[in-house]
C-alpha cells in the first residue's frame, strides 16, 4: 500500500471455484475504500466472478496444478477513482476476436458465452490479452461516477 489512496493487492490460488467467494471479499472492500456506489459494485462483482470463472474454467480447463493471478489496483487519474482489476490464467490462450457475439441470432439459446459480453457492458475499460508470463489476461477498469448534480454545468 502507498499514500494518497493507491493500493495494490495480489491474489494467487489453483483452479479452485472455492475461491471465488474469498475474490469476491477482497473486491467488494476495495471497491466500498474507492467510493463505487452500489450499483457498480454489484456490476463490478458479477465482471470479477465472470473473469475469474473463465480463468479457472476455460483458460486452465479446471486443472489444479495451474494458477490464477487477480491483481486489483485502487489510484486516482484526473481526480477521478478507480479500481482497476487483472486476472491472469495459465491457459493456453485465446483470440479475443474470435468470441461469438452471444447477442447473435445462432448464440441467443447457449448456455456460456455471454461472459465477456457482460464484462465489456458492465466495466469503463477491458482489455484482453496474452499475458507475456503465458495464458490469457483481462484488465478491467471501473470509474467512480460523480454524485447526480455534483457536476459542473
Amino acid at each position: 500500500m502507498t499514500a494518497n489512496g493507491h493500493h495494490i493487492v495480489r491474489l494467487e490460488f489453483t483452479s479452485a471455484f472455492e475461491m471465488l467467494d474469498f475474490v469476491q471479499v477482497v473486491s467488494d472492500h476495495l471497491a466500498r475504500g474507492v467510493g463505487l456506489d452500489e450499483d457498480s459494485l454489484h456490476w463490478v462483482s458479477v465482471a470479477i466472478r465472470e473473469s475469474v470463472i473463465n480463468a479457472i474454467k476455460h483458460g486452465n480447463r479446471s486443472d489444479t496444478a495451474k494458477h490464477v493471478f487477480v491483481e486489483f489496483e485502487t489510484a486516482t487519474h484526473a481526480d477521478v477513482p478507480e479500481l482497476a482489476i487483472r486476472v491472469r490464467d495459465q491457459g493456453e490462450g485465446f483470440d479475443p476476436e474470435q468470441v461469438a457475439n452471444p447477442l447473435d441470432p445462432e448464440n441467443l439459446l447457449k448456455s456460456s458465452g455471454r461472459g465477456i459480453f457482460l464484462i465489456r457492458n458492465f466495466m469503463d475499460d477491458v482489455q484482453l490479452r496474452r499475458a507475456p508470463e503465458g495464458g490469457m489476461e483481462i484488465r478491467m477498469v471501473k470509474k467512480v461516477q460523480p454524485a447526480e448534480g455534483s457536476e459542473p454545468a
